[in-house]
């Protein structure tokens, strides 16, 4: 069961971390799939 819950912990960790540090870098599927013919509301 520990186990578990630090698995858990790890996940989050990471999918918050890879959020965090991609939307930095622009590698966002908002900057990545728009044109430049595109607006986007901020």
């Amino acid at each position: 069961m520990k186990a578990m819950i630090i698995a858990f912990v790890a996940v989050a960790v990471i999918a918050v971390g890879a959020n965090l540090i991609l939307g930095q870098v622009g590698f966002s599927s908002q900057d990545r799939t728009a044109g430049s013919a595109v607006r986007l509301d901020d």
